[in-house]
């Protein structure tokens, strides 16, 4: 073989790695809540594509985790415009918006008929997300559905479930679709469209550098921390956004204000 063929040889197969890696990345990215490690320097291909944040991310520690696991806490009790909090611009609705709404409730409530029922939602690989916080409704998430997400919309297949907790158990109320941060308001409004839903992002978080001396007025999702130079300031660390675009629906709501609503009416 020669100089120049080997050489290509070794080119081709490091296209292909250099690909995979990307692909992955990508892949991961939409899964809620995952961190991605950093990508060694050799792939400088992912950092020319915009909007890959995930791929810049190292792995958290666990004190990172902790503080993340918090600002979750606050996050189930937060709804409403803050800025913690960025919401899609409604759109002029159209006809064809309030057909493609009411087909994605039908398929639904069919997909998610048997998890009336937690434990075929248990079975099924959905986790419950804390759940020994008190909170107004709980997130089962199956992060296969949020990993397929990413590349598909199926309206039966949701990433998460929404449960109310019951003196018996959860009573299924709603559920959530994903896409990554990445996602532009086009994309959004091809599954859910914006005219019916508004998909929302948490964004401008400040995680303490130790829970115990943690000040929660400032840090978190609830924190008056909202810019990278405070949190700097305050020692901690800044995330402009976390986990990805979301959006509840609530089928068994009578309307369509209530079922695509930020939260689950009583």
């Amino acid at each position: 073989m020669s100089a120049s063929s080997e050489v290509r040889r070794i080119a081709a197969r490091t296209g292909v790695l250099i690909c995979g890696v990307f692909v992955l990345t990508v892949f991961l990215s939409a899964m809620p809540g995952h961190r991605v490690p950093i990508v060694d320097a050799q792939s400088s291909q992912q950092d020319s594509m915009q909007g890959m944040d995930h791929s810049k991310m190292q792995m958290p520690d666990a004190d990172e985790q902790a503080s993340e696991k918090d600002a979750m806490s606050d996050m189930a009790h937060m709804h409403g415009s803050n800025p913690h909090m960025t919401t899609t611009a409604i759109r002029a609705q159209t006809p064809a918006d309030l057909e493609k709404a009411n087909e994605i409730v039908a398929e639904l409530k069919s997909g998610i008929e048997k998890y009336r029922d937690y434990h075929a939602a248990l079975n099924d690989g959905f986790k419950i997300f804390m759940p020994k916080i008190p909170q107004p409704e709980y997130h089962f998430t199956n992060y296969t559905n949020g990993f397929l997400a990413a590349m598909q919309f199926d309206p039966s297949r949701p990433t998460s479930l929404l449960y109310k907790k019951t003196s018996a158990g959860y009573e299924l109320v709603g559920a959530m679709y994903t896409m990554p941060k990445r996602a532009t308001p086009d994309q959004l409004d091809q599954r859910v469209p914006l005219s019916i839903a508004m998909w929302h992002l948490h964004t401008n978080l400040c995680l303490p550098s130790g829970l115990k001396t943690a000040d929660w007025t400032k840090f978190g999702l609830k924190g008056s921390i909202t810019t990278q130079d405070a949190c700097d300031a305050a020692g901690g660390r800044f995330r402009p956004s976390i986990f990805g675009w979301m959006v509840h629906v609530y089928p068994y709501e009578t309307s369509l204000d209530k079922v695509f609503a930020m939260h689950h009416h009583d």
